[in-house]
């Protein structure tokens, strides 16, 4: 593992966020032009490379406010955020992928809800290619380019501006939370390699420990969705359905529609037993 270091252009940055790449650098450009373009500079951006080949890391290389951490092998999803999440040092984590386009405003609307609420753990926005509970009507969504997709989400803001609501799980792909959650509840749980599955694991983590999980409903942001698998060859029903099943084993549950009933098994949150280190 390489890491190379930065002049942060804030000594407490209010956000880290924090984004994995394997190859795939054109989606990643889009991403990284649409964080520079649509978020307010008080942001340090960790990028952790798992192994990318495609000339990925020399252009991360060329990002400002950038810190990169080069891994000689895949670490996987959960083991590449862990190793963001070490050294971020923003009083708000975001853990976002890089197949994604975030419109304007989108961290200050998500991280509000989390200073109006205290009890709430974890946002995640509306997105076109998410679990059911963010996703929106695809009749809804035609737009294919960057100029339509920013159109769209800026409509869609105003028309759901300061709405949101409770959820059972949030999607991986895009979540903002205090950096006292990984204090109090840990990171990522490595088991679930390459990917998938790790996110609800999170978010059952964090319901256990007390705090709930919110959808900025006024927040739309662009997700291409399983982009990383497919650049890599890797079979994502496969990762899926295995990643689900060690899911189901660890918390000892048939299905995901008993998650509500373990939240309640489980509480209070038990550090010697939830917690996982980073």
């Amino acid at each position: 593992m390489k890491v190379r270091k930065f002049i942060r252009f804030h000594n407490n940055p209010l956000f880290s966020i924090i984004i994995l790449t394997r190859n795939g650098l054109n989606l990643t450009k889009l991403c990284i032009e649409s964080i520079l373009k649509n978020t307010e500079p008080n942001y340090e951006l960790i990028f952790i490379d798992n192994a990318s080949n495609d000339g990925t890391v020399q252009y991360l290389k060329n990002v400002k406010n950038s810190l990169i951490i080069t891994n000689k092998e895949n670490k996987g999803f959960s083991g590449g955020c862990n190793q963001g999440l070490k050294i971020a040092s923003g009083k708000f984590i975001v853990l976002l992928n890089n197949d994604t386009i975030v419109p304007r405003e989108w961290l200050k609307k998500m991280k509000d809800w989390l200073e109006k609420d205290p009890s709430i753990g974890i946002v995640g926005p509306r997105s076109n290619m998410v679990l059911p509970d963010q996703a929106i009507s695809p009749h809804l969504y035609k737009a294919k380019t960057k100029k339509q997709i920013e159109q769209f989400a800026a409509e869609w803001s105003e028309k759901w501006r300061q709405t949101g609501y409770e959820v059972k799980r949030i999607s991986g792909f895009c979540m903002v939370f205090r950096k006292e959650l990984i204090e109090k509840i840990g990171g990522l749980d490595q088991r679930f390699f390459p990917g998938n599955s790790e996110d609800t694991d999170f978010c059952i983590r964090t319901r256990i420990s007390g705090k709930k999980l919110w959808v900025a409903n006024d927040v739309f942001i662009h997700h291409y969705g399983n982009r990383t698998f497919k650049l890599n060859n890797e079979n994502y029903p496969h990762l899926f359905i295995e990643n689900q099943k060690k899911l189901l084993n660890k918390w000892k549950i048939n299905s995901l529609n008993e998650i509500d009933h373990l939240i309640i098994r489980e509480t209070p949150f038990d550090y010697s037993k939830h917690y996982i280190s980073l």
